[in-house]
């Protein structure tokens, strides 16, 4: 099922991100980790494709598995690095002939070991290309990714916004934030995105709080920052990994339950291929969910 007729249907969406496992360990315990979160039943799920295009095969056969054996919408992340037209067009078709309906297209971060993005002769610079690329191609349902924050390579806020637009323009159904900490941050995007002509549902990003130095490296990478207040209450158990757990479940609920109310169209957990802390706080937003938007 599309994700656009989901969350026009549903009324509230709420998904989950996988990234694809280094190893077949990994994915035993992955699949354990979605088999959980299946009983909540998610609106759908999405895969990442690894830095620098690096899982690309293994994100496909992860999404076909996470549909056809297990029975959840997925969404393959798709990215410009590391392929040309042909290739990227060749993973479209492979998508398309599982049944799969619904991709991410971005951009995409560096190989490993390169500070710069650097587009693969034959292929794509900006995630708006690609998605007209795909629009060319097939009839897919294509979410995009947004920047309550500011990407951190745009120059200004109004910059990304500008590219924002271009992207949404060329095609783009829903967006879905990257990890932010204060709703004011999402509230006042939405509102900046709205005025720019932005006419597609913005959907929170949310990622909880389970280990501080992760998650300052994580904030550093993607341009988001730490409020105070929350920074001073994670340093202050750091050393305590069931309290740090605790704390961010606590922020995540409370962000979930506010975004909620004031109209978010839906929740989007990075879940980092873990499901108790996204339980804990799906069963605190539950009745929220089933409440459509305000217009």
């Amino acid at each position: 099922m599309r994700i656009s007729d989901i969350l026009r249907t549903d009324g509230r969406a709420v998904s989950f991100e996988f990234f694809p496992p280094k190893d077949d360990a990994g994915f035993v315990s992955l699949f354990e980790t979605i088999e959980a979160l299946k009983a909540l039943d998610p609106s759908y799920v999405s895969v990442t494709y690894g830095a620098g295009g690096s899982t690309r095969r293994k994100t496909v056969e992860l999404v076909k598995r996470i549909k056809h054996e297990i029975g959840i919408e997925s969404m393959a992340h798709l990215t410009c690095v590391g392929a040309n037209r042909d290739e990227i067009g060749g993973v479209l078709d492979d998508l398309a002939a599982a049944g799969l309906e619904n991709v991410l297209p971005l951009r995409g971060d560096p190989p490993k070991g390169e500070s710069d993005f650097v587009p693969t002769p034959g292929g794509f610079r900006y995630a708006n290309e690609l998605v007209a690329f795909i629009r060319e191609r097939h009839s897919f349902c294509l979410g995009g990714a947004c920047y309550p924050e500011k990407h951190p390579e745009a120059p200004s806020a109004e910059a990304d916004l500008d590219n924002l637009k271009r992207k949404v323009d060329a095609g783009v159904d829903f967006l879905i934030t990257q990890l932010f900490f204060d709703n004011d941050d999402y509230l006042r995007f939405r509102e900046r995105a709205v005025a720019a002509g932005v006419r597609v549902p913005i959907l929170a990003g949310i990622m909880p709080i389970l280990n501080v130095k992760q998650i300052k490296r994580f904030t550093r990478m993607c341009g988001a920052s730490l409020p105070n207040a929350l920074r001073q209450k994670i340093e202050a158990v750091e050393d305590d990994a069931e309290a740090v757990r605790q704390v961010g479940i606590y922020h995540a609920t409370r962000q979930c339950e506010d975004l909620l109310r004031d109209g978010a169209p839906g929740i989007h957990f990075y879940t980092l291929n873990r499901s108790t802390a996204t339980r804990a706080i799906y069963q605190s937003i539950k009745g929220l969910l089933a409440n459509k938007p305000a217009a």
